[in-house]
């Protein structure tokens, strides 16, 4: 997923940059066929290729480097041993060589430091299109040619290029030579993709959008927008400016797409480089062409998530898939006050940069001994946040501690650390879920190594003391409170669920704690991911598939089952009285009003009757604007989206975080459909996560990676540049093309 900078010309003619092209995901071998240690031996199993630029014209790099996953590259940080790159000076005497593996294309060449016949070996993720990997190859051979011959690569001809290949199979359509072909003939374009299948072209303009001028800034008045076929329930955006393609980015979610239905525009961000902003792009269609390309594009969008056909999913599914992805015009809630009381606070114009960390932070000298503070200080990670209902206490897991905190002077201050969490045997674990219950004197831990119990910790003494084995069979994935506010009270029972189960678990009954008449399994794996209740205890369910379902009772078939975007749904939550219900997934919000609109039930809740199947509720994504993600460093990933909580106290708002950033909507104003109008404040280090101080939404507490805070609504403001850009400096990606570029426009697009 990659810019190709209108390939050959582009891609070279920027000496600025330092890398010609690259491919984001694959893996690298070292093949010894002559070795006793094995003739194929995996060095990097998440490998990026990239050729670079030397210092020295006419002599370039390939680089391959080890992709770390997230959080793990910080953990080698002290190692000065890590080795996680390879450097090759690209030369003829690498012998390269081109073929495939399985359907995924492979680079191969000479090591020269090994013993005869070693090679290394790359190969590209099957993800990767073909036209990629085919002007990556083709990258390769212009770059030997310069340095054999000390001389501009546009002076070689096909059979030159042709001679530096040693042993390569043509592709199944000789795409390779194509590319050479095209290359070499001064009146033709290049175009990888012209075998491609095409399953829709249409017309339009296209703009990038600039960090450092604020505004949209033209690239090509007119572009032919493709929308092709790389494999079943595979598409990709082609972007084709002439014959030369411009941009081409496979139809997912991390494209972050969104529609802009009045400037019949079309908004998207991706990514070259891992740890750079991303590049935020806009197409702005002729108003006669756009809906329907909106359509196409939903229809791709929803079959590559999900793996099947649109065409066989029902007309009430295919609405609210449509509904998703349209602007909606949300309508007053009748009889309900809309007016914000606190507009002037929520207008707020302070300094973006906010109160430094450092003193919004704890206190780790705290009013208990500095060792308990430095143990904490000194463990891994943050992880989870439990916020208390009773005596203001905060919870903060991280690995098989606990550290408590509670808010003093508008700051949160460490109280004490329980460290070494065990079971009844002694063996330490690191809980994968925690829950406080019955009025805050205990925490239900789950223990990921023993999936079919929970683990009651007395917080008076900060140790575990029982174990409640839930099931034999069955595991416990997650726990939820009996009710939204049942740790209020001296509640004893809760409820749980497994990937494709549903229960409530009794503390108080002999034996196994799994109720069995208050069980609902599934023949089907559903894989549920994320559950809640409302204050009367009614359950909402939503699953790694991206559905939803709603159950009055548990031991019984959901009342309402809503459809499947495709995207995972990692939190959910509801307002106390079950009217709204907000889903996280990872690059948007999905919010829905549960009331009945129509019918036999209508003013009844989904929890409680069915919706007609003519009038399901209208989703409406809520997502950062595009504009406003050019900015930020790592891509967009939600953390679980809550509402403020507090008895009697109405729902406000909702707040989560993404990176560096956290976030707050209005949810009153998003009752009026405005969607965009979010507040944000940026921090020094990753949230891990946050949730509102019960009972006011004024008081947000924060757990970055490192540190917990508490920050005041107040605090955050309207995103803009300021607001948003890295701390530090960093020339983002969209710089490297303004420059070519001249025309500004200045309103919106």
């Amino acid at each position: 997923m990659f810019v190709l900078k209108s390939l050959l010309g582009k891609m070279w003619g920027n000496p600025a940059n330092p890398e010609l092209i690259q491919i984001p995901v694959g893996q690298l071998y070292l093949v010894r066929p002559n070795s006793i240690k094995g003739s194929r031996e995996c060095i990097f199993k998440d490998a990026v290729a990239t050729i670079r630029r030397t210092g020295i014209e006419f002599q370039y790099q390939l680089v391959i480097t080890k992709a770390y996953e997230e959080g793990e590259d910080q953990l080698l940080e002290e190692d000065s041993e890590t080795d996680d790159e390879r450097v090759f000076l690209i030369d003829d005497s690498l012998g390269f060589r081109f073929s495939t593996i399985d359907g995924a294309a492979t680079c191969s060449w000479n090591d020269l430091s090994g013993d005869d016949g070693d090679l290394w070996e790359f190969v590209s993720g099957k993800r990767v299109s073909r036209p990629t990997n085919d002007l990556f190859e083709m990258t390769l051979l212009r770059c030997m040619y310069e340095r054999k011959h000390q001389r501009p690569h546009d002076e070689a001809s096909e059979a030159d290029l042709n001679r530096l290949r040693l042993g390569s199979e043509a592709g199944p359509s000789g795409s390779s030579t194509n590319l050479l072909e095209a290359s070499n003939s001064p009146n033709e374009a290049i175009d990888p993709f012209k075998d491609v299948p095409i399953l829709s072209r249409d017309k339009a303009e296209l703009y990038l959008f600039d960090t450092e001028t604020d505004v949209f800034v033209v690239q090509e008045k007119e572009v032919d927008v493709d929308i092709a076929l790389n494999g079943e329930y595979d598409t990709w955006i082609i972007v084709r400016h002439d014959k030369t393609p411009f941009i081409s980015l496979p139809v997912d979610a991390e494209m972050n797409p969104r529609f802009d239905m009045s400037n019949h525009a079309f908004m998207f961000t991706f990514r070259e480089t891992e740890g750079l902003p991303g590049m935020t792009w806009c197409l702005k269609f002729v108003p006669e062409t756009f809906a329907e390309w909106k359509d196409k594009f939903t229809i791709y969008l929803w079959e590559g998530k999900n793996r099947q056909s649109y065409g066989k999913t029902k007309a009430d599914e295919q609405r609210y898939i449509q509904d998703a992805y349209g602007d909606i015009e949300m309508t007053d809630v009748a009889g309900e006050e809309v007016e914000d009381e606190d507009e002037g606070e929520d207008e707020n114009e302070t300094d973006a940069e906010g109160t430094d960390a450092e003193n919004d932070g704890d206190d780790l000298s705290g009013e208990e001994s500095s060792e308990k503070a430095a143990a904490f200080a000194s463990g891994s990670k943050n992880e989870q946040l439990a916020v208390g209902y009773k005596d203001d206490l905060s919870f903060v897991a991280r690995g098989d501690m606990i550290g408590v905190f509670a808010p003093k002077d508008n700051k949160m201050r460490y109280r004490t650390t329980i460290d070494r969490v065990k079971d009844l045997n002694g063996k330490n674990f690191s809980p994968s879920r925690m829950m406080l219950h019955n009025q805050d004197s205990n925490m239900l831990l789950l223990d990921p190594s023993n999936r079919n119990s929970v683990f009651r910790m007395d917080l008076e003494y900060g140790k575990v003391v029982d174990e409640w084995k839930v099931s034999d069979v069955i595991s416990v994935d997650n726990i939820i409170p009996d009710s939204k506010y049942a740790q209020m009270n001296p509640q004893q029972t809760l409820v749980g669920h497994s990937h494709n189960g549903l229960f409530r678990i009794d503390p108080r009954v002999a034996g196994n704690k799994l109720v069995e008449s208050q069980f609902k399994q599934y023949a089907t794996k559903n894989d549920f991911s994320a559950a809640v209740t409302t204050e009367s205890g009614k359950i909402a369910v939503a699953s790694n598939k991206g559905d939803i379902r709603l159950f009055d009772q548990i031991g019984k078939n959901a009342k309402t089952a809503l459809p499947a975007l495709g995207d995972p749904i990692i939190g959910v939550d509801v307002s106390a009285d079950g009217r709204w219900l907000v889903a996280t997934c990872k690059t948007y919000l999905l919010l829905l009003d549960l009331l009945i609109g129509d019918g036999r039930f209508k003013g009844a809740l989904g929890f409680d009757r069915s919706f007609p199947a003519d009038s399901k509720p209208i989703p409406r994504r809520l997502q950062l604007k595009p504009e406003h993600v050019a900015y930020m460093v790592d891509p967009v990933s939600f953390t679980p989206a809550r509402f403020n909580t507090g008895m009697n106290e109405a729902e406000k708002t909702i707040v989560t975080s993404t990176g560096r950033y956290v976030i707050t909507w209005n949810f009153r104003r998003l009752k009026q459909g405005r969607f965009d109008d979010y507040q944000i404040k940026q921090y020094d280090s990753k949230v891990v996560a946050d949730n509102f101080k019960f009972g006011a939404d004024k008081n947000i507490i924060v757990a970055l990676e490192h540190n917990v805070l508490m920050a005041e609504k107040k605090d955050l403001t309207k995103p803009s540049r300021a607001s948003l850009a890295p701390r530090q400096s960093i020339a983002t990606p969209a710089k490297k093309l303004r420059d070519s570029h001249s025309a500004i426009v200045h309103s919106p697009y």
